[in-house]
């Protein structure tokens, strides 16, 4: 009986703490390092990124979720964080890795088509080994 009690509440506590993890943020697994980030799924989402923005925490970044394939542009108007952009194809491949200006209007464009763009704080993925070929997983 007291392990069952103890079994009961173990599942109760395990179901609270993920009751508690922040909505909307997807877990990106690179294998070496994971980070949170925000889900941009929408074309307004898309469209202001992380505009506007003082500061990005360690470990974060923002997940752009597009609704088909496509060679994507980013440019960094209004973005004062200076910024590592990885372009991810559907299979979880990063195939292209740019370092981002502070709110430079020249546009960052895809080589290859892409389902995802993934933006962290400039020189995450150097600094974690990350590179072109790597594949990563992505929770959402």
């Amino acid at each position: 009986m007291r392990f069952l009690k103890s079994f009961s509440l173990s599942v109760f506590l395990l179901f609270i703490v993920s009751c508690l993890q922040e909505d909307g943020l997807a877990v990106i697994d690179m294998g070496k390092v994971k980070i949170k980030a925000e889900v941009a799924d929408t074309l307004e989402e898309r469209r202001h990124g992380l505009m506007g923005r003082t500061e990005l925490a360690e470990n974060r970044g923002m997940l752009f979720v597009f609704p088909e394939v496509t060679q994507p542009a980013f440019w960094m108007k209004d973005t004062i964080i200076p910024l590592s952009l990885a372009f991810i194809d559907n299979n979880g491949v990063i195939r292209e890795i740019y370092e981002l200006e502070p709110l430079s209007i020249e546009p960052v464009r895809s080589n290859y088509p892409v389902l995802y763009a993934l933006e962290v704080n400039r020189g995450f993925f150097k600094k974690h080994g990350i590179k072109p070929g790597d594949k990563i997983i992505i929770k959402m």
